[in-house]
Order: C-alpha cells, then structure tokens, then sequence
C-alpha cells in the first residue's frame, strides 16, 4: 500500500484503516509501520488526512484497530525513548506517532466507554514472543508520559549533546543526568545553550502531545469535588518522572527568559520566523495545567527557610505530591525570583510597548497564560508574593493588568481575563505594602482610555476601576464587589489623591446611593457600605495629605446627607424603586466629569460578532472569596472571627446573604443593564421591607465623615464669603494647612479582607485556564468540535 502520508489517491493506509473497518492483526507491521513511515509530515498534514468523523466510525465500528493504532503508537515512543532516536528515521517516526496521538487523543477522552482505555495494560498486544518484562505491565498512559518524558531530554533531538563524537558513542539515554540538559538558563541552571531551532520544534511537538494527554480534564463537566485530580497530570508530576526537575526548571526558564523582542530591531519578527515563541506558549501552557492543584484542601506547601543553597531541595520535603507544585514553593534565592518577576514582567508588558512605527514591534498573545502562572506563583509560594511586593516591581506587573482590565471591559469575550485580573489585584491588596507601593508617581504613559490625570498609581487604579464599573460590559457586576474591596484595602495606605480619582469615587458614592439602587437588590448597599469605609480610612489615617478628597467629600455632602436621611417607610421605598422605571441607564457618566482621553489611546470596543467565547462557572461571593484581617498598631494582621457572633463592627458591610447569589443571566431591558440582578430571581419574589432597610441604614459608617463635615463646612464657606472666593485652589490651600486633630471620633482599627483560597475559586480557574487553552490552540484545532463538558463554547 503507498504511503499514508503522501498517497493522494485515496488507497492509503489511513483510509483503508478508517473506511474498511475490518480488524488488522495488531501483528501485520506492514499494515501499522505506514501510520508513522518517515516522510516528512507536519501535525497540520496529520489533521486534515484524519478526519474527525472517521476516528469516530472506527472508535464505534473497528474498537480493535483503534486500540492498536494507539498501543503501537505509544510503544514507537517507548522504542524511541530506549533508542535515544540516534537516525533521522526514528526521529520522524517518533514525531509522526506523537502527531497521531495529538490528533486522537480527544475522540479517546469525549467516550466515557474508552476513558479508562490508556489505564488499562494491553494484554499480549504487539509484544511477539516472551520478553514479558515488568516494563509491560505498566498502564498505556504510564508508558506513553514516561516515553514523553524521556524523549525532552534526548540529546540531539530535544536538546544539545555534550559529547563531540561520532553516533556510535552517543550519549546512553538512561544514563544521561538530564538536570545537566536544562533547557534554558535561570531558576536553579546558570548555562545558556545555544538555540537551535530544530530542537525548539521537537520539544514543541512532544509538549503539545503532553498537553493533549492533560486536557481529559476538559471531558469531565465541572464539579465543586477537589479530589477529583488528573490522573495524567498526578502522573506525571510524581515521583515516577525521573526528568520532573528539570522538566519544571527547563519550563520555567523557557517562559520567563523569553524576549519577544529580541534585539530590538524594528520589524525583525516579519523577517525571521520566531521558533521560541511557539514553545514558550506550549511551555506556559502545559505549566499552568501541572500546577491546577487546589490549596485550599490541602496543608499549603511549608516555606521555613531552611532550605539549602540549591534552588530546590531534593529531599523529600513536606507538602503536594505533585512534584510541579512542590518544587514552585520551594523556590527562595532572590536571584531566582528577581529572574521569574522580571521575566513575567516583560512578557505582560509586551502588548504595551508602544512603537512609533505601527507593527514593527512582536506581540505575543498569551497574556492570560502567564496571569495564570503569576496567580500560581503568588499562591504557592509566599516568598515570592512577599518579594514581588518588597520594591515597586510590582508596578510592572499591576500597570500592564490595568492596561488588560481597562481594555477588555466592554468584551465578553473577555470577562475570564477581567477576573483573573481583578483575582490576582485582589490577592495583592491584601499585603500592606501593595497599598504603599501604588503611592509611587506614575509617569509612563501607556496610552489608555481613561481622562488625563496627573497623579500616583492609586490615581490610575482608581480611575481605571471608575471606567469598568461606569462603562464596563454588564457581566461584569459581580466583580464590582472584588474591585472596592481592592481599593478599601488600600486605602488606609493612600497619602494623596488627585482631584480627578477624588472625583471618581465620589461619583460611584453618588451612582450606589440612589433609592432605586439602594432598594432594587439585597445585596446592592453593600458597595455603600466600602466606599464609606473608603472615605473613613482616608479621612482618619490619611488627613493630610488628602485635601483633593476632603474637598470633594465637601462638594458632594448633599450625598451624605441623603443618606443619613435615607428614608425607610414602605411607601418611599416603593416610590424609590418606581423611579428606576423612569430614570436611563443608573450609572451613567454624565457628571462623572470625564476629560478627554489620553493621546493615542482606542476606546475599549466590545467583541466581534462571531468570536468564541467558553463559559465560566460562577465564581463565589467577596464572603467567600475573602476572610477579614484586623491590622494593630505595629503594622501586624491578625485574623477576625468569622462576625457570627458579634454585630459588625462599623464600616463593615453585613454579611452577606449566605449564599451570596452569584449574579448571572442577561438583563432584559437595556436600562436594567447595570443593575445587580434583583434578588427576586433567586429566593422567591424578595422585596424591600422598612425593617431591611432600617437593619442596614443603622449601621452605615457617617460618624465620621459627618463630623468633619459639621467642622469644616462653616470653616469653608466662611472663606468663601469673607474673601469673595470661587476659587477653589484657595479653599484647597486652606484644607492642607486644616487638621481635625481631636475633632473626629476614635480611629476604627484597620480592617483588610485577604484573599483566602477556596475549591469555588479552584473550579473556576480549571474552568478558565482550560477555556483559554481550548480558544489559543487552533493550529492545530485540537479540541474543535470534540464533545467537551468543563464548558460550553459559545459565539458572541
């Protein structure tokens, strides 16, 4: 029979396999060897001669064929593994079997009939005559992720041999120590090979076949059981993978040395094909996907600081069985860290880079991918969060979120990116030093959609926040809480806001408190509530350096004052919310004061009708998301009760419903856009009752903003008669020199809600994760049109 790879006839192997359906002797080499002879093919070749409808008939109609084509792929890979691949032919024979795989592994995993198929050992398959070793005995997945592992760290295939000889003394792969054959100088490796694009392409073969093994997650529906793990990835990342270390090193190096823009000469990119890039995003890929592991139901990985000098220790260290996930904690030479901040800095800034010649510069594309790695980081290992936040570095990492945040708020396409942003600002906020660092002037201008402002990184976090909540796509509502809990922890840090994010705050203040609001769903007041807390813990530890604020807070006191007098008969609340029949879109922009945008800057557009999206599960409420810490004199946290026990203390928003209904679904009336769902869908019919109300109202945090309100208002408008004053730079040099030293309550104690880690969250970053990998891998389309249960896969 001809070739199957070449034959344009029709009469090829492939076709005879997959049309005549009658069962081949797992013994006829002849028959098999076509699948993997050694032309040169591409995994694309492989896709469209393997048609999805016809790896289907033969699953249903020859299981046998099947099950052998697959046996006899993996043992190819095994042969090559032993081999060490020394000729040209094994190796195309190895990268052939590997593209095969690729492409039939997902029709494997959509039939829950043949999931267990790569578990189970072939029993006599292929294996002529009686070497019956215990190498045979191992499960056909084991096989083939063992083979996987071998052939990455193969000399003169996947990496560059030590030896300087002739093919007969080529190195022993068995013996080889492939912690010698690092891919890439960083963590734990300080020789940089020499590129070698050939290699580059091999290893970007095998790791897309590894990937492909991974993704059986994507066959299973979403389900909120952690225990449920990989058995791919478990696999894999155990003890059994004699290559885990340098695998993990070589992986981490790749990603985080990569410089898309080489030596920076203009429109290099269009004149030489990039072979690293398509290995960095396979690298970033298959890493993210080794390190979905959730922390929340196991002991985290112990950091004591007694580690040696290596990178990582090889003693058998307490925490995950998942090797990945070990070695990611255990990291802690600042060189190594300073080596990953940098490095995930660059790439994320990679989109940013603004040129003056358009399209000269490279951009990568997988940004999601590396938010994914620098969550893990952060959450696995706290040594590194603390360093990130230990200098300004971590600017570079919050500017190029806030860029990616501010550009993605009108897509749903893109509402995944908007949490993982929003999540790993969430995580940040939490440390003290994170609300000290955005006090640092910003002065690079990335061109942004956001008014011209002249002020700090708080000013820019603040206004960008603005901008989402104001003119953000609707499915962003239930971030609105995650986003002020972010600026509330903050706060207490912020020495001084400009005018415009001043402005800002007080025109959500003003948008949350409307009656219509305030009355339309439970949870609605509770946005009141952190803004309160805002102005609180800037009013009370950061006085002096805020006369912008105080001064907006004066202008704006009619707001506070409604507030106190929020009404609470029934026949007002139910006037409150016959208003927002009436009234357009609730928060609009009008007032908002927005200047014109910055220079070179697009407005944020909204999805292309068509593009695919994959759907998220709901991620839980800020209840759940968060636990509340209290910060004592010497800059200390400790960890408050769950407030079963005690009413709130103040500035503190009740509770939650228990649940904290996730929002969801589509609002029905273009003026319901921005409205939080009312509660009525998820309890029943819920209405507004006075007592609600008045359990709420009672507890709003004005003590302190009305007190200065009733010092400085007088003070103020004294001024203003006295001297004839519409000016306001003189009422605002009057309030920096002002002090309410003695004249406001007693400072609340410092309260911040630190991310905690949850299986909620861990479902939706599986969910996530896998949902980017699904949309970026479409050269080949490995998953397309395979029948997938983590998701939906939708169009806009």
């Amino acid at each position: 029979i001809t070739d199957v790879w070449t034959s344009q006839n029709g009469g090829s192997a492939s076709v005879t396999m997959f049309v005549s359906l009658q069962p081949v002797e797992a013994t006829d080499d002849a028959f098999w060897d076509q699948f993997w002879a050694d032309t040169a093919t591409s995994v694309q070749d492989v896709f469209a001669l393997v048609p999805a409808a016809e790896i289907r008939a033969v699953r249903e109609e020859s299981p046998s064929n099947l099950a052998t084509l697959c046996y006899k792929a993996v043992e190819k890979l095994v042969q090559g593994a032993e081999s060490g691949c020394h000729t040209e032919k094994e190796r195309q024979i190895v990268l052939n079997c590997c593209r095969l795989l690729t492409r039939i592994l997902p029709y494997i995993f959509e039939d829950p009939d043949w999931r267990g198929f790569f578990w189970s050992t072939v029993p006599g398959a292929g294996r002529g005559g009686g070497d019956e070793d215990d190498e045979n005995a191992r499960p056909l997945a084991e096989s083939l992720l063992l083979a996987v592992a071998d052939l990455l760290f193969c000399p003169d295939f996947t990496v560059q041999s030590h030896r300087r000889s002739t093919v007969d003394t080529a190195e022993d792969i068995h013996s080889i120590d492939s912690c010698e054959y690092i891919w890439e100088a960083g963590v734990g490796f300080a020789h940089s090979p020499q590129p070698n694009y050939i290699h580059d392409l091999n290893r970007t073969e095998l790791l897309k076949l590894l990937l492909t093994c991974f993704s059986e997650a994507m066959y299973l529906p979403p389900s909120s059981d952690s225990s449920n793990t990989n058995p791919w990835v478990q696999f894999f990342c155990s003890t059994e993978n004699r290559h885990a270390l340098p695998l993990f090193t070589s992986l981490l190096n790749v990603v985080c040395a990569y410089d898309p823009v080489g030596y920076g000469i203009p429109y290099n990119h269009l004149l030489f094909s990039d072979y690293r890039e398509p290995l960095v995003e396979e690298a970033a890929q298959v890493l993210i996907v080794t390190l979905d592991y959730d922390s929340s139901t196991s002991s985290s990985p112990t950091v004591d600081g007694t580690t040696t000098g290596t990178a990582m220790d090889d003693v058998d260290p307490p925490g995950p069985d998942n090797l990945f996930v070990n070695y990611l904690s255990r990291i802690h030479r600042e060189e190594d860290f300073q080596f990953i901040l940098k490095g995930v800095a660059r790439l994320l800034s990679n989109p940013l880079v603004q040129t003056y010649l358009p399209n000269s510069a490279k951009k990568i594309q997988f940004h999601q991918e590396l938010l994914v790695l620098f969550w893990k980081l952060c959450d696995f290992n706290k040594k590194f969060l603390f360093f990130v936040l230990k200098s300004s570095d971590v600017l570079d990492i919050l500017v190029p979120i806030l860029y990616f945040l501010n550009d993605a708020r009108a897509d749903q396409s893109r509402v995944g990116l908007m949490h993982i942003g929003v999540f790993i600002l969430l995580l940040l906020s939490g440390e003290r030093n994170f609300g000290v660092r955005l006090n640092k002037p910003y002065s690079v201008r990335v061109p942004m959609d956001i008014p011209v402002f002249t002020g700090t990184h708080a000013d820019l976090l603040i206004i960008v926040f603005h901008k989402i909540i104001t003119s953000g796509h609707q499915r962003l509502q239930p971030l609105f809480d995650c986003l002020l809990t972010i600026v509330v922890n903050v706060s207490p840090y912020l020495k001084s806001l400009s005018m415009v994010a001043a402005n800002k705050l007080l025109h959500l203040l003003e948008a949350f408190s409307t009656t219509w609001f305030l009355f339309s769903a439970v949870q609605n007041h509770h946005l009141v509530f952190f803004l309160l807390e805002v102005f609180n813990n800037i009013i009370q530890y950061q006085f002096d350096g805020n006369s912008n604020l105080v001064y907006a807070v004066i202008r704006k006191r009619n707001v506070f004052h409604q507030l106190a007098n929020l009404p609470t008969d029934s026949q007002s609340i139910q006037k409150g919310l016959q208003r927002k029949k009436k009234t357009p879109e609730p928060i609009s922009r009008t007032n908002s004061q927005d200047g014109v945008s910055m220079e070179g800057s697009r407005p944020a557009a909204p999805a292309e009708p068509g593009t695919l999206k994959t759907s998220l599960v709901a991620t839980p409420g800020i209840d759940k998301l968060t636990e509340k810490s209290q910060v004592s004199e010497d800059g200390t946290m400790r960890s408050l009760e769950p407030e079963s026990s005690q009413p709130p203390p103040e500035g503190n928003p009740p509770s939650a419903v228990s649940d904290g209904e996730p929002w969801s679904g589509e609002a029905t009336h273009p003026q319901q856009d921005r409205r939080r769902l009312s509660s009525a869908s998820s309890s029943g019919q819920w209405t507004p009752t006075p007592d609600w109300v008045m359990s709420w109202k009672s507890k709003l945090p004005l003590q302190t903003i009305m007190r200065l309100l009733q010092v400085l208002v007088p003070q103020v408008e004294k001024i203003c008669i006295d001297k004839g004053l519409t000016d306001e730079s003189e009422i605002l040099k009057f309030l920096q020199h002002g002090t309410l030293v003695g004249l406001l309550p007693v400072p609340h104690p410092i309260l911040i809600r630190k991310y905690q880690a949850n299986s909620g969250t861990a479902m939706w970053f599986r969910t996530y994760m896998w949902g980017v990998i699904y949309l970026r891998n479409v050269d080949p389309p490995i998953w397309y049109d395979t029948d997938v249960k983590l998701f939906e896969i939708q169009r806009v």
